[in-house]
């Protein structure tokens, strides 16, 4: 588990290497998505709850990913180009993250028929229904959705590294 002064340490370091004092560094408050490069803030942030959930390793890939989004530019998506700056960089990893989730802030919880469990940040806009049970939709397994209260002091256990 990182320490996030470390990860604060590491993406300064790179933004001065790699960009211009233009570019600043923050963390957010994702449950889902690991890094994020806003080409319009000109700011590269990483979630606080995965960050304190990853070890270093997956945070210094997930930084090195998203500079190379800025390096490349905003057209680049995950192209040619930003997989050329990615390389140069030094990163390693795929183009999207499919590590853990900040699950236990999730306001909502479905359950199917089955027993099979589903987690939502936001409300569910339309009837669901359990992709393990179903490939498509199929209203005998739909999901029932319960919502959760989530205190402060669950918040801050999840930025807390375990």
């Amino acid at each position: 588990m990182s320490d996030l002064h470390r990860v604060r340490v590491w993406a300064d370091a790179l933004i001065a290497l790699h960009l211009d004092e233009s570019w600043a560094f923050g963390f957010d408050n994702a449950k889902r998505r690991a890094g994020l490069c806003d080409f319009g803030r000109r700011r590269i942030s990483v979630s606080r709850y995965l960050a304190a959930r990853y070890d270093d390793d997956v945070n210094h890939q997930t930084l090195l990913h998203e500079v190379a989004h800025a390096l490349a530019g905003p057209a680049a998506g995950h192209g040619p180009r930003w997989k050329k700056a990615a390389r140069e960089l030094g990163y390693t990893g795929g183009t999207t993250h499919r590590g853990e989730t900040a699950t236990e802030l999730a306001r909502w919880v479905g359950v199917c028929p089955a027993g099979h469990v589903a987690y939502r940040h936001r409300k569910a806009t339309r009837t669901t229904s359990c992709a393990l049970c179903a490939p498509r939709f199929d209203a005998r397994h739909v999901f029932t959705w319960t919502r959760r209260e989530i205190t402060p002091a669950e918040r801050l256990a999840a930025m807390t590294p375990r």
